[in-house]
């Protein structure tokens, strides 16, 4: 049976299978490259996306500009992905370092979009701080915080009260109007409010800490400032002209292993990571059912805190990094082996998926494949995915996978590929042995 190419004629979700770190950018760098692009749509997470591309000797660093500004690809910002004013200014600077012309002319946000401030990333930085040796791996940059204080400002969190697994130090402010949005920044009063706000929700948090919040008037100045930059539109009607210029490859974040439902919690995200976030943007632009493309690496990686069944530290030394390193709050790299149990259980989570992308082949053969897990209660050797889990599963989940003893075998470049697929249940259909984007190999047919 021929495998069939990635269609060049739908919207295409690309979504990592893991845990992060999949070749997101690469791979979206390398659609963007090859087929006509109407818009890169970026559907959850924030700034904390890392999405490495590297391109006839360049290389960027993907955060909120989609994976395809190198390619001249405009993105959108849809109202899940948080933004971030400080960063954007600081990427479309180093876009224009690398030769893209006018960068803030590529980007269009959702007036819809949460926006992150100082003061979310110190009120961050001061929970991890807290937790000390307990912390759950965050990047620091406030990407759980500005949506933890959207949905208190909706619950009408009091004092004392507690959402998800944060307790809130202070009363929330009304729903409306609630948190800071993109749609508030051209209007310097409006965004006073909302800081003002803010900071009162935080400062018993905030105090406990020993990170300084920015003057009021700086930050008011500097958000006003990038709104005016910022090309401002619903995502139903930029997504329509967008579709008319080429097909939509929405880019996710993270990995489906960190959803904030699903993920191995407290260890997660506070986003959806899986396919369904991207599909809601596509569903209500009225797009087609999206072609969804899941990545992985040849062998399984995460930053920081968290289950890592497969770990094996004698493989740092083995298989180079040169665009990851141990973050502050993010906490150290760490590398296992290709972790079958593991991708099985993002395949449930996710959903059916059409292809596979897999890069970072050229080192199949320095890894093994862990094919099941022993020590689980039960005698379970894999993870089942139900739609009933809850934080609290997930959480005795977590806790149970300290005790997982993996069972590995010996592997190489076409039987990771192999047994990708039948883990998976879709095709391999681009593979990639560099880092590079001519590094990357399509495969299959086009259909007839």
């Amino acid at each position: 049976m021929t495998t069939p190419a990635i269609p060049r004629d739908v919207p295409i979700v690309v979504v990592g299978l893991a845990f992060g770190d999949e070749s997101k950018g690469a791979t979206v760098d390398h659609l963007c490259s090859t087929r006509e692009v109407g818009a890169v749509v970026r559907f959850n997470g924030g700034a904390q996306a890392a999405h490495n591309v590297i391109a006839d000797g360049v290389h960027r660093t993907a955060r909120l500009f989609g994976s395809g500004s190198l390619a001249g690809t405009p993105t959108f910002l849809a109202a899940p992905a948080l933004v971030d004013p400080g960063i954007l200014v600081r990427e479309a600077a180093e876009l224009a370092r690398l030769g893209v012309a006018h960068p803030f002319g590529l980007l269009t946000v959702d007036p819809d979009a949460l926006v992150t401030t100082p003061i979310h990333q110190v009120a961050n930085r001061t929970r991890e701080d807290l937790r000390g040796a307990a912390r759950h791996g965050s990047t620091g940059l406030g990407i759980g915080e500005t949506t933890w204080f959207d949905l208190a400002c909706r619950a009408g969190l009091r004092r004392g009260g507690t959402l998800g697994n944060f307790t809130a130090l202070a009363d929330a402010p009304p729903a409306d109007p609630g948190a800071l949005r993109v749609r508030d920044l051209a209007d310097r009063a409006a965004v006073r409010a909302r800081l003002v706000d803010l900071e009162r929700f935080y400062y018993p948090l905030i105090a406990q800490g020993r990170h300084d919040v920015p003057s009021l008037a700086a930050m008011v100045e500097e958000l006003h400032d990038v709104g005016r930059l910022l090309q401002v539109e619903p995502a139903s009607s930029y997504l329509a002209r967008a579709g008319e210029r080429g097909i939509v490859v929405a880019e996710g974040a993270q990995g489906v292993l960190l959803d904030e439902t699903y993920g191995f919690h407290p260890y997660t995200t506070w986003s959806t990571t899986r396919p369904a976030g991207a599909r809601a943007v596509l569903d209500a632009a009225g797009f087609a059912r999206p072609y969804v493309l899941g990545l992985t690496r040849s062998y399984t990686t995460r930053h920081g805190a968290g289950p890592l069944p497969s770990e094996d530290p004698a493989l740092l030394a083995a298989l180079p990094e040169p665009h990851n390193d141990t973050g502050e709050y993010q906490g150290s790299w760490r590398t296992g082996h290709l972790d079958l149990v593991a991708l099985d259980y993002a395949r449930q989570v996710a959903g059916p998926l059409d292809g596979v992308a897999v890069s970072h082949l050229e080192w199949a053969d320095r890894v093994d494949v862990v094919t099941a897990y022993d020590g689980l209660p039960g005698g379970r050797v894999g993870l089942t995915h139900r739609p009933d889990h809850d934080l609290d599963a997930m959480a005795r989940i977590t806790r149970e996978l300290a005790s997982a003893v993996v069972i590995r075998e010996r592997t190489d470049a076409g039987r990771t590929l192999a047994l990708l697929e039948r883990t998976l249940r879709a095709p391999v259909v681009l593979t990639a042995d560099g880092p590079t984007r001519a590094d990357r190999r399509a495969h299959g047919a086009p259909p007839r």
